[in-house]
């Protein structure tokens, strides 16, 4: 039997991407027969043909040209295209073949994009060219793309007949021992693995193999082979591998489009462009299902709450310096509404040197693209490591193990989910900031230790002298122009508990007054008044089960209000079940 031309060279092997090599090394143990590459598989994959010069091709043809060399015979299906082949010759052969078994049929049907008939044709084909013993074997490669659309995920009773023909088929030809024997292998492509049947994706006979997207080196060794074809113009002291650094989460589809457009243009390459360019690809490449946060504002900018402050600033210290395995696997945000919890996780993505994205709604009512949906997301912010990710109102977002009427797609969105967060090789990389109000509602899995691990929380201020340290901070973010007055004297004589928020909204109604009575300038009777007509809804219960359930998360009693830090365990947990019965909730 001749040598498998995929694995048969140590130094070729050695030059593979990780991704290949693992194929590889699973071709060449000759126990499997069906293959799924999943991922980044639209994508540019580079090849190093000689010492430090690269090809960038298809993953169709990378299949078929790298890894098996466009030797014997290999196949490609689609359900567009139908059957093709790799070359013209094996074409004709194919053809010539079948019209000798087969003179009575209809010769389209050997290429037909009708599964039932190109895979019923291709296995009869690949049986006859399976040679006599004593004669050379003859190597079979069927790769089959957008397999998704041939076996897709979701409950087998709601199959079509073909999709069950395509399934049994599959099923049958990875257990198929002639198969095995006689070197035909099959291939599936998919950019979302749960896409897939997992009758076919989890059964121990397939092999599944994922394409990341391309790290620093690789981009810039596109970025090398553009410039080197006089594609790639750069502004003035710009090198390739500053661009490689700062395009994580790019693939190298988006990156030479990036390049094409400016050669198109006629204009170089700027770090700001970059920038811009890159937040745009990325956004459109999640489909609407990440954005990025651009933060004008630091820490510095956030009034009160010294202890979380402290902490973050710490953690974007680490940051600064690359210490990204001393950083928790993720924070939990807690504290009443109107705290500026969302204010202080942005403020941090100003501090921070790394890009920071917020999760968008990645639900679906159809079945199985919320898990397709979520797989992409994952992927992407695994390209863009180190990232920071915020999910605003994760309670209701992010759902838990036991959530039913769905089909079980909030169960199955929840493991994967918690799989990701508590993965430790992304710890430094991938930080996650989940917020809430609620935090008694976020599932136990999400908020341990090696997930949402440091527990802080943010509460209202609480003397005169934080709340005029609040007003001065909203008046700079806001930008508006106040005549000088007493502010502590206006909060003694409104002595109410008063939320970020609240205050916020009363600086606004003040400067709406102002502009009505046609001065610039916030006056002491604009305030006055708004203050003393201001009446906030007040849900004094739900404000007060917020309060408490933030301090039993916190880990920390430096950042407890003084009036709770006398209160144990058992007498917090006691008047959250009270207020919890109060409000009707279950405990």
């Amino acid at each position: 039997m001749q040598d498998h031309f995929i694995y048969e060279n140590e130094d070729f092997i050695r030059i593979l991407p990780d991704w290949a090599k693992e194929l590889a090394n699973k071709y060449g143990s000759k126990t499997a027969n069906l293959y799924i590459l999943h991922g980044n598989i639209r994508d540019f994959l580079p090849h190093e043909k000689y010492e430090g010069e690269y090809i960038f091709t298809r993953i169709q043809d990378y299949i078929s040209d790298v890894l098996f060399g466009n030797r014997d015979i290999i196949a490609f299906y689609d359900r567009s295209e139908g059957v093709a082949f790799c070359n013209e010759e094996m074409a004709r052969e194919y053809e010539a073949w079948m019209k000798r078994r087969f003179p009575d049929e209809d010769p389209s049907d050997f290429l037909s994009s009708d599964p039932e008939k190109s895979f019923y044709y291709i296995e009869r084909y690949f049986m006859m060219r399976i040679p006599q013993s004593g004669k050379n074997r003859c190597r079979m490669v069927f790769i089959i793309d957008y397999a998704e659309t041939i076996v897709p995920a979701g409950d087998i009773v709601r199959f079509s007949d073909i999709d069950r023909y395509c399934l049994v088929t599959l099923n049958r030809w990875a257990t198929n021992p002639i198969f095995t024997e006689n070197d035909i292998s099959i291939f599936l492509l998919t950019e979302n693995l749960v896409d897939i049947s997992p009758r076919l994706s989890g059964s121990p006979s397939t092999v599944v193999v994922g394409v990341p997207f391309p790290d620093e080196g690789t981009r810039n060794n596109f970025l090398q082979f553009q410039e080197k074809e006089g594609r790639l113009h750069l502004e003035r002291g710009l090198k390739t591998p500053q661009i490689a650094a700062v395009t994580s989460g790019l693939n190298l589809m988006n990156l030479n489009r990036l390049v094409l457009e400016r050669h198109q243009e006629n204009k170089i390459l700027t770090m700001d462009y970059l920038r811009l360019k890159k937040k745009e690809m990325i956004e459109n490449e999640a489909g609407g299902l990440l954005e990025f946060m651009d933060s004008t504002y630091s820490l510095d900018d956030v009034s009160g709450h010294e202890y979380v402050k402290k902490q973050f600033k710490n953690a974007a210290r680490a940051i600064r310096h690359g210490q990204l395995d001393v950083l928790p696997m993720g924070y939990l945000i807690s504290g009443p509404v109107g705290t500026g919890k969302s204010y202080m996780v942005s403020a941090f993505a100003g501090e921070i040197g790394i890009p920071m994205v917020q999760f968008r709604n990645f639900r679906s009512k159809w079945q199985g693209v919320t898990e397709s949906n979520l797989e992409k997301v994952l992927t992407i912010l695994k390209s863009m490591a180190p990232v920071a990710v915020m999910v605003d109102e994760a309670d209701a977002f992010l759902g838990d193990r036991s959530q039913e009427g769905d089909s079980g797609t909030s169960n199955r969105v929840f493991a994967q989910l918690a799989t990701f967060m508590g993965n430790t090789e992304y710890r430094g990389k991938i930080i996650w900031f989940l917020i809430t109000c609620r935090p008694d509602l976020i599932p136990i899995d999400l908020k341990r230790q090696g997930r949402a691990e440091e527990h802080l929380a943010l509460f209202y201020p609480e003397t005169d002298s934080e709340r005029v340290a609040l007003f001065e901070t909203l008046v700079r973010k806001n930008k508006l122009q106040v005549h000088k007055f007493s502010v502590p004297e206006l909060f003694r004589k409104y002595d109410k508990e008063m939320s970020g928020a609240d205050i916020e909204s009363m600086l606004i109604r003040a400067k709406q007054k102002a502009i009505i009575d046609k001065h610039t300038y916030i006056s002491k009777d604009d305030m006055e008044e708004v203050m003393m007509d201001f009446n906030p809804p007040t849900y004094p219960h739900e404000i007060q089960l917020q309060n408490l359930v933030a301090v039993l998360e916190c880990t920390s009693k430096k950042m407890v209000p003084k009036r709770f830090q006398n209160m144990d365990n058992s007498r917090l947990v006691n008047e959250i079940q009270q207020l919890k019965a109060l409000l009707g909730e279950k405990s």
